[in-house]
């Protein structure tokens, strides 16, 4: 299996950068540290936008004009989804507790939202009252996630503290889900966007960001 081929590696605005999302012309980041988003642009590698949120950004995808984030609230590290508006932040008032209080990915397909179990090796859809519809499983821990073609595209591993991390491919559109380890990511990796070209993930504990080619174009 090759490694995904990096086009670029860019220094993350803050450190411990964790979820990822592209809106269409920006790169939305979530650092675990700061406890912020960032709307970055692509082309200068600018912060043209950030925000609090209310705990650890795990998870982060765009729903239509918004943004999904999935947090890790309080001293137990609830796990709540939270919406958030480019330009005006938090909407304090819309939530969803993740099934099970677990979960760190998320994604959408333009439908439905999807919530990824690390541990479960899972990925559940959602609907806007956070009832749990269909349950996909995956070969791997899942640590990135995004919709790509109706296909979901993950960062896997099976060793968290290993540097053997995965580009999987898992096309459930029939059915039954068949999943493809596409390429191997040779950092330990977090969080997956696609700008329509290529692919972005945080090498968290590098506090860097870093675009690869799509290797199924």
């Amino acid at each position: 299996m090759h490694n995904i081929e990096e086009l670029l590696r860019l220094p993350s605005p803050a450190p411990r950068p964790q979820s990822l999302a592209f809106d269409g012309s920006l790169l939305w980041m979530g650092s675990l540290q700061t406890e912020r988003l960032y709307a970055i642009d692509p082309v200068h590698w600018t912060v043209v936008e950030e925000a609090d949120v209310p705990g650890r950004p795990f998870g982060l995808t765009v729903v239509g004009d918004d943004l999904r984030v999935l947090c890790g609230e309080g001293e137990q590290d609830h796990r709540v989804i939270r919406r958030f508006i480019p330009g005006h932040g938090i909407k304090s008032a819309w939530q969803i507790a993740c099934p099970d209080d677990t979960g760190s990915q998320l994604g959408y397909d333009g439908e439905r939202l999807y919530v990824s179990q690390w541990h479960n090796q899972r990925i559940l859809s959602i609907d806007e009252n956070g009832t749990v519809g269909s349950t996909i499983s995956v070969p791997h821990g899942i640590c990135g996630q995004v919709v790509v073609d109706g296909r979901f595209y993950l960062v896997t591993t099976d060793d968290e503290a290993s540097t053997d991390y995965f580009l999987t491919r898992v096309d459930a559109r029939n059915g039954v889900p068949l999943s493809e380890d596409l390429a191997r990511i040779p950092f330990q990796a977090r969080a997956l966007a696609f700008d329509g070209v290529k692919f972005w993930t945080n090498h968290r504990e590098s506090a860097q960001i870093v675009a690869f080619a799509r290797p199924d174009a």
